[in-house]
């Protein structure tokens, strides 16, 4: 009877375990509240295999950060790159709302460890923030461009449309119940769409 053995995992697939691993720990034990054994332990690695693919504990932080964003920003430039239309804001929100709460380790590890780790702060603006808020910036320009969308500052617009795709993504976790149903979500998607699209004012209303 012939044994079949896993084959061995590669260099890439060890250090992606990794990262799920502290992931799960950061956002539940928090940076300081992990230790390095903590995470050889739940990555299933020896200690010495972590300084292997990285340098410290606080390298592994900010790969954990970093390539989380790129990830959504990748998704985002995607979403805008597909869009049918500059008023189909609705279709990317309710697809943040469905998709990234399964990112909310990775949020949670973000906003709670960037404010007591100022070189995880700076990275993230300049890597991540900044390039996201460019692509909107010009996604935003053109419809403006072509007479879509009011003349105002692009960049502005860019800023609160990514601080509502950010409040999007946390929805699941946080504005809506855990157990929302897909109407639901979907409401919200096109009212917040609504909003930014169409203000809150009534028609004629005087400031």
């Amino acid at each position: 009877m012939r044994i079949h053995q896993r084959p061995p995992q590669t260099e890439q697939e060890t250090r992606t375990r990794i990262l799920k691993a502290a992931q799960h720990l950061f956002a539940h034990r928090g940076f300081d509240g992990t230790t390095t054994h903590d995470l050889a332990e739940k990555a299933k690695v020896a200690e010495g295999t972590l300084f292997r693919h990285f340098e410290n504990k606080k390298a592994i932080l900010i790969e954990v950060v970093t390539e989380g964003w790129v990830e959504l920003l990748t998704d985002l430039l995607t979403e805008l790159s597909e869009m049918g239309s500059y008023k189909a804001i609705a279709q990317v929100m309710r697809k943040r709302m469905l998709n990234l709460h399964k990112n909310s380790d990775m949020l949670r590890v973000c906003f709670l460890e960037a404010q007591f780790h100022p070189d995880l702060r700076d990275r993230i603006q300049t890597e991540v923030i900044s390039k996201m808020t460019d692509v909107a910036e010009a996604f935003f320009q053109t419809a403006m461009d072509r007479g879509i969308y009011r003349p105002m500052n692009p960049r502005t617009v860019a800023q609160v449309f990514l601080g509502m795709f950010t409040i999007a993504g946390f929805s699941r976790d946080t504005i809506m119940p855990a157990d929302a149903s897909p109407k639901d979500m979907q409401q919200m998607a096109e009212d917040m769409a609504d909003i930014f699209l169409n203000g809150v004012l009534a028609g004629g209303a005087e400031a």
